[in-house]
């Protein structure tokens, strides 16, 4: 059995590639242009893929392809109904980041929360140690207890946000952009209900026609000026225009970013020039990357490689 992984950079050093390569004969590619994916594919029966896209002309020219593997939940880089149309099984993995991805949104808010970036830049500047007192009170921090975290999207992701912000002592609240009705131990208020009241808010829902550009300069409008948005879910859901004219403006006070409209990120995005940099912290999509949610994921497409073997 031909195996090829296309895009491997994405991944890092994942000790549980190793298990891959006893299933067949692994080819490995750190990165791969549109321009050369046919002639990478071709010869393999099994590709794994992140994020370079398999389409309809990719399967018309490569007819040894049988199991599409992506390393990632979503599936919209591969044209599934073709693929089904030419019998082509495809595996996505679900859940191998719950973990990690809210451990990420705490430490987005916490950071923003604490001013971390302040304090640590007070003492590495010298300052503190010309202080006459031990302590420093240039700036602030609130705490997580008694404040109210909005949480748009309850999916497992949001549900481990929600219990770690219910430790923390926070109020949680929740809205479904889907519309779907489920039983919930959290409380289920509208879209402008949370908006309105949280004094945190963090995305955790898909990205489709109901959620692109969810979050515009009339929504940040309606937040509280002390509020701070935080986006582990996807870029799009936020306008970052906007995003970075509430800031100036001072409608919200901070936010925490590790999904973008165009990733890596553009030199010009606004998001990059506001007034006050420390209000914003951006990071290049590392919430699914753990060490140990990557050891998941790849372990998970070997069983998806294994299953599909021994039908």
């Amino acid at each position: 059995m031909n195996i090829v992984l296309l895009d491997a950079a994405t991944l890092g050093e994942v000790a549980a590639l190793s298990k891959i390569k006893e299933l067949g004969n692994l080819t490995v590619y750190d990165t791969t242009l549109p321009s050369q994916t046919i002639e990478r594919v071709k010869g393999n029966s099994v590709v794994i893929t992140n994020k370079v896209i398999i389409d309809k002309s990719i399967m018309d020219a490569c007819p040894e392809l049988k199991l599409i593997c992506i390393t990632a939940t979503g599936l919209n880089n591969v044209n599934l109904d073709y693929a089904k149309e030419k019998g082509i099984e495809v595996k996505n993995v679900a859940g191998y980041s719950t973990d990690s991805v809210a451990q990420t949104t705490f430490a987005l808010l916490l950071s923003l929360l604490m001013k971390i970036n302040y304090f640590n830049g007070y003492v590495k500047s010298g300052s503190y140690s010309k202080s006459p007192v031990f302590t420093h009170h240039g700036e602030s921090f609130a705490e997580i207890k008694g404040k109210r975290l909005g949480i748009v999207g309850l999916g497992s992701i949001g549900r481990k946000v929600a219990h770690i912000a219910s430790v923390f002592g926070a109020e949680v609240v929740y809205t479904s952009t889907s519309g779907v009705k489920r039983d919930e131990k959290y409380e289920e208020v509208s879209f402008e209900e949370l908006i309105a009241t949280s004094d945190f808010i963090s995305i955790h829902c898909p990205l489709n026609e109901r959620t692109n550009n969810l979050f515009t300069l009339s929504v940040f409008e309606k937040m509280k000026n002390s509020a701070i948005i935080i986006n582990t879910g996807r870029g799009k859901i936020i306008n970052e225009a906007d995003l970075a004219t509430a800031l100036n403006k001072e409608l919200i006070s901070g936010a925490g970013l590790d999904v973008l409209e165009y990733e890596p990120i553009k030199a010009d995005n606004p998001l990059l020039k506001i007034n006050e940099p420390d209000k914003i912290i951006i990071t290049p999509h590392i919430a699914w990357i753990s060490r140990e949610a990557r050891e998941i994921l790849i372990n998970s497409v070997v069983n998806n490689i294994v299953e599909w073997k021994n039908i």
